[in-house]
């Protein structure tokens, strides 16, 4: 393993808009890391992406990003159809491997991607960058604490219309999101993967999923609607519907998790909230402002894991828990 006591210097492989506000400016920001190369099939998009956020070196050539000495860690920030391909390129490097959320189309591919790091020796991170953000470390100190006693049932609602700007990249290019070659799925699988990976760090591993899911609008290929049950290690059961096929007044998206003294309920993608309802008191609302670069606080435990120091939480070896739960559901 490359020796990263001097800081973390990072190359991306994909700069498109995930990078520009959410994670990239985390990897230059962050102390002890510096961001030194970029690449993009686009050379000319690399480059204007290089110049206005002061990055030393770009390329449209991920080899030429990896064979970089000066660059000891990867962060791939591809759609999931190339994080396979890509992992398996930086990990015969010896460089650490950062790796977009879902980590990739389906299990099977995420398997491949913990093989090769293991067998080259190298560390893999996922993005699930909501473990580490405020509101939902308060979540877990609700349940960690038992201010809703013991927790029995989990119910995810995420229930949205088809809206032109969420399917459609332009007016002649379908979002690479419902596109099954490239994202394994549709919006259920770029979604959803953030909300159970959520519960694994809430509540611990879910050992039993099945689902129902159905192409209802058939606007796009792949499912616009699926229902799901599951069941943690712990004994707590859940259920979840994502509908991405109704009327504007239905949209609607909560979490909530029972407890044997009441419920929390809080929100991802919007109105960043947590509903606090206790047995006897009155319920109380906490409100949220994201950070402005949310993978920040996720990136600066990834460079303290590489430095020798607390290890980082959102692993391979987490994520391909989510994985797992997703194809079970999804009846893959």
């Amino acid at each position: 393993m490359l020796d990263y006591s001097k800081g973390v210097n990072w190359g991306i492989i994909g700069v498109g808009n995930v990078c520009e506000v959410k994670s990239a400016p985390a990897l230059y920001k962050a102390t002890n890391s510096k961001l030194i190369g970029v690449m993009r099939r686009n050379g000319d998009l690399a480059k204007d992406f290089a110049l206005r956020h002061h990055v030393p070196f770009w390329t449209n050539n991920a080899n030429e990003l990896i064979e970089d000495d000066r660059i000891n860690a990867i962060y791939i920030a591809t759609p999931p159809d190339t994080h396979e391909y890509y992992t398996n390129l930086v990990a015969k490097s010896g460089k650490a491997v950062y790796v977009e959320k879902p980590m990739a189309r389906n299990v099977k591919e995420c398997q491949n991607m913990m093989e090769v790091c293991k067998s080259n020796l190298v560390p893999l991170f996922v993005a699930y960058y909501r473990r580490y953000l405020p509101l939902f470390l308060e979540v877990k100190n609700i349940i960690d604490s038992e201010m809703i006693g013991t927790v029995r049932f989990v119910d995810i609602a995420v229930h949205k219309t088809i809206e032109p700007e969420i399917v459609w990249a332009s007016k002649e290019q379908i979002n690479w999101r419902v596109n099954p070659e490239i994202s394994g799925g549709g919006y259920f699988i770029d979604l959803a993967s953030h909300q159970l990976d959520m519960l694994d760090f809430l509540l611990g591993p879910i050992i039993n999923a099945n689902g129902f899911c159905s192409n209802q609008g058939k606007i796009y290929a792949t499912e616009d609607q699926v229902l799901g049950v599951f069941e943690f290690e712990n004994g707590v059961a859940g259920k979840g519907s994502w509908v991405f096929n109704l009327a504007e007044n239905c949209n609607h998206e909560i979490t909530t998790i029972y407890g044997s003294n009441g419920k929390v309920s809080f929100t991802f993608f919007d109105d960043f909230h947590i509903l606090l309802e206790i047995n006897g008191k009155e319920p109380r609302r906490m409100d949220y402002m994201m950070p402005e670069h949310v993978q920040k606080p996720l990136v600066e435990s990834i460079i303290a894991d590489l430095m020798g120091g607390e290890k980082c939480n959102s692993t391979g070896e987490s994520a391909i828990r989510t994985s797992l739960v997703v194809d079970k559901i999804m009846g893959r």
